[in-house]
């Protein structure tokens, strides 16, 4: 394994940013401010971690403008506008790519699939019959691709991935460890006390540059397609039924589940341990926080809330109890006692006027 170094020069000119200090300083990866020594380059992403910086023995920081004339301790910067998205480019750069190319001799591969030049199908991978490869993917040991998968290029799936259901994907898609893509939906239809299997005829379609995570659950559609559009993002543990719609550059938190046949927006952020119940539609730009439970549609944008915060044990029980007995008061009771109470603050406000 070749580590990488660069100069800080080199870097500066990656990242579009402005170098002040010594261009030819060797870097050799980022860290953490806690963490870095001469040799990295960290980040101060904003005014809150001055102190941290100050402490820091990196090599070198990436900044904004209006943070250097306090980093008096250091002499090394490349200024940019938005230090957090400089960081995450070079992440890239010192990223351990896997290099190597061709197929491994234990991959099972139908000789109707199509796989591109400059492609990796690693150990025990099993593809099968007209799937297709796009140039330059990766894939992992112990991978299976069923029947009609297509894979577009640079992509990379990841080791134990199921694609199945006649999945087909766009370019640099990335899909995570022991995930399943493409799996049965889960259609029954009741009828005299028993479910009835219904048969899922339709399929998952991946756009690109977009995102899964490891022991997620996408399935196909009954009829249509379950659709994710370019740039979606999704974390780990997340499941998603079939028919869904899901819109570009949203991105979708760790145990999550959102039922059939449901509609998201662009632009969306469902955090973790959301449920979104089924035919339903999320307009555009909607924020959901943790644990929210939606059980209709949302056709404005903003944020949404439904999880209730942490509380102190003992509170939380008397919250609780106050609950349940506002519960057993009938609605109609509650609004006869406001209205009296109505009334009353109107009697003493005429009162009082009559005596000013």
């Amino acid at each position: 394994m070749n580590q990488h170094i660069y100069s800080l020069q080199e870097l500066a000119h990656l990242v579009k940013g402005e170098l002040i200090g010594q261009a030819e300083v060797k870097i050799s990866g980022l860290a953490s401010l806690e963490q870095a020594t001469t040799h990295h380059i960290s980040f101060v992403n904003g005014e809150k971690y001055i102190e941290q910086a100050l402490h820091s023995k990196a090599g070198a920081l990436i900044i904004s403008r209006d943070l250097q004339s306090q980093l008096i301790h250091h002499q090394n910067f490349i200024i940019v506008d938005n230090p957090y998205l400089a960081f995450a480019m070079l992440t890239h750069v010192f990223e351990i790519k896997r290099m190597s190319r061709g197929i491994e001799s234990t991959a099972k591969i139908h000789p109707s699939a199509m796989i591109a030049d400059n492609t990796y199908i690693g150990h025990y991978v099993v593809i099968g019959e007209n799937c297709v490869v796009g140039e330059g993917s990766i894939i992992e040991s112990h991978t299976k691709l069923d029947d009609g998968v297509e894979i577009g290029n640079q992509c990379f799936i990841d080791s134990h991935v199921t694609l199945t259901g006649l999945t087909k994907m766009g370019n640099h898609v990335r899909i995570h460890a022991n995930t399943v893509i493409g799996s049965e939906g889960f259609g029954f239809a009741p009828y005299q006390g028993k479910w009835h299997r219904i048969a899922q005829l339709g399929s998952v379609r991946i756009g690109n540059h977009v995102r899964v995570g490891s022991n997620c659950s996408i399935d196909r559609g009954a009829l249509d397609d379950t659709i994710l559009e370019d740039g979606v993002i999704i974390d780990n543990l997340v499941q998603i039924a079939h028919n869904v719609h899901i819109g570009e550059n949203t991105a979708i938190a760790a145990k999550t589940g959102i039922a059939g046949s449901t509609t998201i927006g662009k632009n969306c952020i469902l955090a973790g341990a959301c449920g979104v119940a089924g035919h339903l539609k999320i307009t555009d730009n909607v924020t959901l926080t943790g644990m929210s439970m939606v059980t209709k549609s949302i056709f404005e944008s903003g944020t949404y809330s439904s999880g209730t915060g942490l509380f102190e044990s003992g509170q939380w029980r008397r919250t609780i109890v106050r609950l349940r007995q506002l519960a057993d008061v009938p609605l109609t009771k509650i609004g006869k006692r406001l209205d009296h109470i109505q009334a009353q603050i109107e009697s003493l406000e005429s009162t009082l006027n009559t005596r000013k």
